[in-house]
């Protein structure tokens, strides 16, 4: 799903939400069952738009114990905040912002792209689901994206999850030789591999995604 269609959806979801708290004081808030069904839809719109371990979903866990107004308000905030972070290009890495469906997207294009002769393509954008997923599955696990303030890099991540027990080192081997073909791919290094090592190079990371799901 697109930046702009999600920021769409959560900009529908608010209009409704404006129009339906209006006038009302706290307490016909409080008294009313569509406060807490609204409340109910904003915290569904950020866990969708958002993944696990993410601090969206973190900051709509303190608000579970709220009266029905004080989530409303409460998940409200935390979705302008998801909002603005993306119309802003703030939200720390794609991670963020795609789910599964999205790196299945990607294979598919890099697919098309080699079925066509376009290996160095294909081998970039299957490079970028493999680092996109590396970075979901360190979140899945509560292994750190960051050091210092700064996001980590794919082969420092790969091989954080080995430590974690996440997958083993012959795992780790692999998807540090799927990462120096991504590497040799996005710097212009397109004599160091061929179209069959690119069509391996896919395969292994489709079925490396569906081994370790994020």
């Amino acid at each position: 799903m697109a930046i702009e269609d999600m920021v769409k959806q959560l900009n529908e979801l608010l209009t409704k939400t404006y129009e339906f708290v209006g006038e009302k004081t706290a307490s016909e808030l409080n008294a009313s069952m569509e406060t807490g069904l609204l409340a109910n839809r904003l915290e569904a719109a950020v866990t969708r738009l958002s993944v696990k371990g993410s601090v969206y979903r973190e900051q709509l866990k303190r608000g579970s114990g709220y009266s029905a107004q004080g989530r409303l308000i409460h998940n409200l905030q935390v979705m302008l905040s998801l909002r603005d972070d993306l119309r802003a290009g703030w939200t720390e890495t794609v991670v963020e912002l795609v789910h599964a469906d999205t790196y299945s997207d990607f294979l598919q294009m890099a697919d098309g792209l080699l079925s066509k002769g376009y290996k160095d393509a294909a081998a970039v954008i299957t490079g970028t689901a493999l680092e996109v997923h590396v970075r979901a599955l360190c979140l899945k696990n509560s292994v750190p994206t960051a050091v210092a303030g700064r996001p980590k890099k794919a082969d420092t991540m790969n091989a954080d999850l080995k430590k974690a027990g996440v997958y083993d080192g012959l795992q780790q081997k692999e998807v540090t030789t799927w990462m120096a073909l991504r590497n040799s791919a996005a710097h212009g290094g397109y004599g160091d591999y061929d179209h069959a090592q690119v069509r391996r190079f896919l395969d292994g990371v489709e079925a490396f995604m569906k081994k370790f799901p994020a």
